[in-house]
């Protein structure tokens, strides 16, 4: 588990390697859950956590037959 419980677009695009821009893109989209506070938004670590999962490419181990 992530150990803080919330995460700016910064951090998060820093964390992912992506644009700043590409992090806003996906919470306005609904890809990513965030919630907004005054003009920020953050995103709960397991929100994060969902939003990684859901895009892997290959299936964990133990999904596999």
């Amino acid at each position: 588990m992530l150990s803080r419980p919330f995460f700016t677009i910064h951090e998060i695009a820093e964390l992912l390697k992506v644009s700043e821009a590409t992090v806003r893109s996906w919470v306005h989209d609904g890809e990513l859950r965030a919630a907004r506070f005054g003009r920020e938004f953050r995103v709960a670590a397991k929100d994060l956590e969902a939003f990684v999962d859901a895009h892997v490419m290959q299936p964990s181990p133990e999904q596999k037959d």
